[in-house]
């Protein structure tokens, strides 16, 4: 596995997966690298990358399916951007709503919040830990 390979995907279930996935290309600027089935109203899986990191989206089916097809629980998840600004603009364009505008933070970084249509809050912002004072 390359060094720029995901090792841990956070996987999500959206009530609404194909909803879920449309939301997360034009809102937040994911690429769709997977979707089985590629249509119809349910997602079995669906992989999606933004830089070197990815999430795998399935619309929920409860406890059916297997350990993985839970019910959808709302998650918090961080992302790493280059302009949080513009992303920012970028989201709020697409309809996110916007928990906390642009800010910078003391340690250094400068981030938003966003949620989503199912209530996952996603966090954008310039932070990581090489970047940070003192690293």
């Amino acid at each position: 596995m390359g060094s720029s390979t995901p090792t841990i995907f956070p996987v999500l279930r959206y009530r609404d997966g194909r909803a879920g996935v449309e939301f997360l290309v034009r809102a937040f600027g994911f690429r769709l690298d997977v979707c089985y089935p590629e249509e119809g109203p349910s997602v079995d899986h669906a992989e999606l990358s933004l830089g070197n990191g990815a999430v795998m989206v399935a619309s929920a089916h409860g406890s059916e399916g297997g350990p993985m097809a839970v019910d959808p629980h709302p998650q918090v998840l961080f992302v790493v951007v280059d302009d949080p600004d513009a992303h920012c603009d970028r989201t709020r364009a697409a309809g996110a709503e916007i928990v906390v505008a642009p800010t910078d933070q003391e340690y250094g970084s400068r981030e938003y919040v966003a949620r989503d249509p199912e209530g996952n809050l996603w966090g954008f912002g310039t932070y990581w830990r090489d970047n940070a004072p003192g690293a």
